[in-house]
């Protein structure tokens, strides 16, 4: 059986995006926008994906910019943890 490198957990994919939802408990919905080129015409698309994340401490609000990392299932559609939050909002 083959150990694997301590680097392994650092290889894990990270996404940056905004916090669309917190309404359930211990998960947030994070929205990802990515830029793409449309094949033939050239013009820049965004293209906005979501992905529900873990967040153990419900520490993220809407519109919190957070850092998220893959990780193993949660449950049906969580495949993501909250690995840093990056920006708070100020609601006034």
């Amino acid at each position: 059986m083959s150990k694997q490198p301590d680097n392994a957990r650092k290889a894990r994919r990270t996404q940056v995006g905004r916090v669309l939802k917190n309404a359930s408990d211990k998960t947030i919905v994070v929205a990802v926008e990515t830029k793409v080129q449309h094949g033939l015409y050239g013009k820049t698309i965004k293209k906005t994906t979501t992905f529900t994340a873990h967040d153990e401490k419900n520490e993220t609000k809407v519109g919190d910019m957070v850092e998220i990392m893959e990780t193993r299932p949660f449950s049906k559609t969580k495949r993501w943890r909250l690995n840093r939050l990056l920006e708070k909002v100020e609601k006034a």
